[in-house]
């Protein structure tokens, strides 16, 4: 009983570190809906609390206006050795104010992801709301965004001895950063994530193409 005691609190120990903001190892990315169709790539470096790795990230997005989704696949390899981790997710963003001639932007986002680790399954679902503001210039345009959320996790899973394990939390996040816009539609991002739970801080820092 001591030993199964044991063992299931170093199970919840480590599921309970916070290490994922929108897929696992990049930040939440809610700077207003997407227009048209659009690809990219990212690459986010998380600190200790966050799990100490790099993650590399490609998503895809579709957007009609007012509304877009995107798809991510986010591949995180733990500084510290580990096997990598494979997180698909996605994300819907429907634009409350602003518009084409509006240079400031209101947005809500809901996203999900989901990975594995340790025999645990992870559940990840930031909602949040994106403020975003376009400075133009002749040749780019600068984007600064904020974007303040809840992460809603669940993880669920059986521990070696059978023991099953399953807690959800919910916890403050808030992410942002500055997008600069080229004239030929090539986009430029710089992107800080922070998570506060039970007196962890982890952080994610990224750049996107």
């Amino acid at each position: 009983m001591i030993r199964r005691a044991l063992l299931t609190l170093g199970l919840v120990a480590c599921a309970s570190a916070p290490a994922a903001a929108q897929v696992l190892g990049l930040p939440v990315i809610n700077n207003g809906a997407p227009t048209g169709i659009s690809i990219g790539a990212d690459v986010g470096f998380s600190n200790d609390d966050a799990g100490k790795g790099t993650a590399v990230g490609a998503h895809a997005s579709v957007g009609l206006g007012f509304f877009g989704v995107s798809g991510m696949l986010s591949h995180f390899a733990p500084s510290g050795g580990g096997d990598a981790i494979w997180a698909p997710g996605a994300s819907a963003t429907l634009r409350l104010i602003g518009g084409p001639l509006i240079p400031f932007r209101i947005t809500m986002q809901a996203g999900a992801s989901r990975w594995t680790v340790g025999g645990l399954q992870y559940s990840n679902v930031p909602l949040s709301i994106g403020l975003a503001a376009t400075i133009p210039n002749p040749a780019f345009a600068i984007k600064p965004w904020i974007a303040p959320r809840f992460d809603v996790r669940h993880y669920s899973g059986t521990s070696v001895d059978g023991v099953a394990i399953s807690h959800t939390d919910a916890n403050f996040g808030i992410s942002g950063g500055i997008d600069v816009s080229l004239l030929n539609g090539l986009l430029i991002r710089a992107a800080y994530d922070r998570v506060s739970s039970g007196g962890l801080q982890p952080s994610i820092f990224s750049l996107g193409l």
